[in-house]
């Protein structure tokens, strides 16, 4: 132990990922030792958010897991140091709401091309509101290279996730604007340049309101989406009447009663985890501290 508050001392402040490459210790190891030792002194940056998970219960938990956290989101350094763990925590900060704005500037740019560049492009953004969500809408994205789940190419961080809700456009054009973004996202995922992954749907006003019934869990991954979702390009009118209709549905109370319990399991998981005997079963211990999704990728 004393060794690792030794380099602490000398190389801190440090990121979670930092101490692992500096210790070579395992993950998890090196979290319960930054979490529970006093002398070490942690500063999480960023937030936690509410996922929906179909594999826990209730389907609520924080993102981001515990693991990722700590690698990407924690620094760590020693009493001495506590205003340059400060100004270190405000540099990533800036960093990740610079990637998060310069995603949510390139899909604005990349939709606004696309449907200006159309034969029917009044009448497209007339009758559609392109909508962005994901990570970027809580200043929560990274740049850090993963694998792209269709194909395994590496992309550049955070995807960029486009909810499009159409009203009275004609199954034609609807049909050309998929064909259109579904060409785009093939470009800037192959395209040395970009590397990115841009994820989208396309539906009309009519199952919007369905689904903002938050009846079973895919109608409440949608109406999550949606209520988080921030305006990029399009219709206002539209965005307008489908926030209207969030509100008329109480999406976002039934929203912050899942985060109250996805933040109390959070709590729960953490005092299981650092509580943790040397036999306990590593299988149920690595369930709470990182999602299945996170096992061959480190953020």
């Amino acid at each position: 132990m004393e060794h690792l508050l030794q380099l602490i001392k000398e190389r801190g402040p440090l990121t979670g990922k930092d101490f692992v490459r500096e210790t070579g210790l395992d993950i998890f190891e090196a979290w319960q030792f930054c979490a529970s030792t006093p002398a070490v002194i942690t500063s999480i940056v960023g937030r936690r958010y509410l996922r929906l998970d179909q594999k826990v219960e209730a389907y609520a938990r924080l993102s981001p897991s515990i693991m990722r956290e700590f690698l990407n989101y924690m620094v760590i350094g020693s009493a001495s140091q506590e205003q340059a763990i400060k100004k270190k925590a405000s540099t990533i900060n800036g960093e990740i709401a610079a990637i998060s704005a310069r995603k949510i500037a390139l899909a604005r740019d990349t939709i606004t091309r696309l449907v200006e560049n159309h034969r029917s492009g009044p009448e497209i953004s007339a009758r559609s509101c392109f909508i962005i969500a994901g990570d970027v809408v809580f200043g929560m994205a990274h740049a850090e290279p993963r694998p792209e789940s269709s194909t395994g190419e590496l992309v550049r961080g955070s995807d960029l996730d486009i909810i499009t809700i159409t009203d009275g456009l004609s199954p034609v054009l609807t049909e050309e604007l998929d064909s259109i973004i579904y060409r785009e996202k093939y470009s800037l995922l192959m395209n040395p340049a970009s590397k990115e992954e841009l994820d989208y749907l396309i539906k009309d006003l009519e199952l919007v309101n369905q689904q903002l019934k938050f009846d079973h869990f895919k109608a409440m991954v949608a109406s999550k989406i949606l209520a988080e979702g921030q305006y990029l390009y399009g219709s206002e009118k539209i965005f307008n009447r489908v926030k209207e209709l969030i509100r008329l549905n109480a999406v976002a109370e039934k929203i912050a009663i899942l985060e109250e319990k996805a933040i109390l399991d959070r709590k729960h998981a953490e005092a299981a985890l650092l509580g943790a005997p040397k036999t306990a079963d590593r299988e149920q211990l690595m369930a709470l501290f990182y999602t299945t999704e996170e096992k061959e990728e480190i953020f």
